[in-house]
């Protein structure tokens, strides 16, 4: 999607905490969300400025915004789903009337309506913004895939269909979780140290995978293809993924047919739904091969998404142990990365998966699967960031992290910022463990 004057930088809004050079919710972003309040029992979708949001829901059912009566009619519903499935021109008409009505130089009679509608981010509860049917994880980091590789097969890391394929596996959209949900230590089959029989208790390499989650906007017929020219229309947006991973459950389970229980118990994702609209200025080329690498099949390959199908997006992974929350003492930096390093872009995932013939459905969230980087400090997960354990890394209290503990709090956190434009960000999406259920007998 091409910038306008949604982007501008000089642009600022009468609410005053938008205008923080390091707030994550310029009038620049505009993200969409759901949530509940003591005045709003039914959830309700929102738009996040500074350290507010605004009611969409009510704002609509009060008719303060100049759009189409379809999209004041798709603000009233619990999810996003029906303002999703109208298109992205729909939702770049109502970021437009939102930019309109947020800004400094807006009405002052409109300002006035709108502040009813203003709630303290801090006060209401975020929910689950789309109603998600479907969840695809992808494995589109090189780096991600050829240091697994290094730990699986030293002599041969990376198989020679990784650069013809964007893989990718079937996830569990049901036990996709809004951030903030805790996450309890899963139970399953593990054989340690290639003994002959599994044992089925908890497991004890649990790890997080830091990603970026993108939503499918407009659906597609069974048996329709999307071609990579088009790709892009059907994305409404993105959002942070954490896919929790059950490394020792995996190492087990994944031969013959690759990830089941050790990926499927939960997924949490950021409350927030960064438009692609408003990414639109931080877009960066697709990954460069070096010459001699296999050439990008033709279904896959259009030159607009070679020069700017990419995005850059910086992604900070940090954790709080227990013993850190009882101190007050404030999160660690494990990671940091940046999205544009990854091998496939958005839109060769999605044409990928269609590629056959599989339809989508409006709320359907494919995921990047882990974004890492060439250096250790840019891993995605502890798996890497440790080195299967045996690089532990030391906290500020003194203690160490191969892999997440209970009580571990693990915090991502992703942002844009380029010369010139309002960095802009996704929020956090955060989750603490908890123990699992005890095994019986």
């Amino acid at each position: 999607m091409k910038q306008n004057d949604t982007h501008n930088p000089d642009l600022k809004s009468w609410v005053d905490s938008a205008n923080d050079s390091q707030t994550d919710f310029p009038i620049q972003n505009l993200p969409f969300g759901a949530f509940k309040s003591p005045k709003n029992f039914s959830p309700h979708l929102c738009v996040a400025i500074g350290d507010k949001v605004l009611d969409l829901t009510s704002v609509a059912l009060n008719n303060l915004l100049d759009v189409s009566s379809e999209i004041k009619t798709a603000c009233t519903k619990g999810f996003l789903n029906q303002l999703m499935a109208l298109g992205n021109e729909a939702s770049s008409e109502l970021r437009q009337a939102l930019s309109k009505a947020l800004r400094s130089d807006a009405p002052k009679d409109l300002q006035e309506k709108l502040k009813h509608h203003l709630f303290e981010r801090e006060k209401i509860e975020m929910l689950n913004p789309v109603r998600i049917g479907d969840f695809t994880d992808f494995y589109a980091s090189i780096y991600h895939a050829t240091n697994v590789g290094m730990m699986l097969r030293p002599e041969n890391p990376l198989l020679p269909n990784y650069k013809y394929v964007p893989i990718a596996y079937h996830g569990r959209a049901s036990s996709i979780v809004i951030s903030g949900r805790k996450i309890r230590r899963p139970n399953g089959q593990i054989n340690s140290d290639d003994k002959a029989e599994p044992k089925y208790m908890p497991s004890r390499r649990l790890d997080y995978e830091a990603e970026i989650g993108f939503f499918v906007g407009t659906s597609t017929g069974f048996g329709q293809m999307i071609p990579i020219r088009q790709a892009e229309s059907h994305i409404w947006g993105a959002c942070i993924v954490n896919d929790w991973s059950a490394r020792d459950i995996q190492r087990w389970e994944y031969q013959p047919l690759g990830p089941f229980l050790s990926k499927n118990f939960a997924t949490s994702i950021s409350p927030w739904v960064v438009t692609l609209e408003a990414l639109a200025p931080f877009r960066v080329p697709a990954f460069v091969r070096d010459e001699g690498e296999p050439k990008v099949l033709p279904y896959l390959y259009s030159p607009e998404n070679a020069q700017h199908g990419g995005l850059g997006i910086t992604i900070e992974v940090f954790i709080r142990t227990n013993q850190m929350q009882k101190q007050n003492l404030p999160p660690f930096q494990l990671s940091k990365g940046n999205f544009k390093d990854m091998y496939w872009t958005p839109a060769q995932m999605l044409t990928h998966h269609a590629s056959n013939g599989c339809n989508f459905h409006t709320g359907d969230l494919f995921a990047s699967g882990t974004v890492s980087g060439k250096t250790r400090e840019e891993a995605g997960c502890l798996l890497e960031r440790a080195w299967r354990g045996e690089s532990p890394i030391e906290l500020p209290t003194g203690e160490k992290r191969s892999f997440i503990e209970d009580g571990d709090e693990i915090i991502i956190k992703a942002y844009c910022e380029k010369e010139g434009m309002r960095r802009i960000g996704f929020g956090e999406c955060t989750g603490i463990i908890i123990p699992p259920f005890r095994v019986g007998k």
